[in-house]
């Protein structure tokens, strides 16, 4: 075959995507001229691929929960609304596993994959309780690939506490 030959076959696939937009774009155009005047229902019929993506979050807070008996870690935005969130039950933890170190760091990795999936990079982390899984699953989060800005404990001190047993006679 001829160079020139060569070069329609490879101009002729390129076509036809040029074709195809300009058929959206009639398509989209007549989407919104039968709509009328009711704008706003047309341009949400015509970007509904805008919709399902969602936005992007690029800093929040990760509250990891370390009790005894479990550890919950939720991934929220700024104003608080849960992102992703993870516990020893939900990652395939029964009994006593549920409070070992190990199972804190698998829940972390879990979260911290959920919301990197939906663009987070930066959290500021807030540890509460005196479990075994508080540095693990800190840790977990900073392996996963998050940035952590911030680490504070915000576990609840009694300030003497609450009023003490009558005193035993014997």
């Amino acid at each position: 075959m001829s160079d020139e030959a060569i070069k329609k076959e490879d101009d002729a696939p390129a076509a036809e995507p040029a074709v195809s937009e300009v058929q959206k774009a009639h398509e989209e155009a007549a989407a919104v001229l039968a709509m009328g005047d009711d704008v706003k229902a047309a341009a949400s019929a015509a970007d509904v691929k805008k919709k399902s993506r969602g936005k992007s979050i690029p800093a929040g807070i990760c509250f990891i929960r370390s009790t005894f008996n479990n550890t919950l870690v939720s991934i929220t935005d700024a104003r608080g609304g849960v992102i992703a969130w993870s516990s020893a039950g939900k990652a395939g933890f029964k009994g006593s596993r549920k409070s070992t170190a190990f199972a804190a760091t698998m829940v972390a990795q879990d979260a911290a994959r959920q919301a990197l999936s939906k663009g987070m990079h930066e959290v500021e982390v807030r540890v509460q309780g005196a479990g075994a899984g508080r540095e693990s699953a800190v840790r977990a989060v900073q392996s996963a690939g998050m940035q952590v800005s911030l680490l504070k404990d915000c576990t609840p001190i009694p300030h003497n506490g609450c009023r003490p047993r009558k005193r035993r006679r014997v």
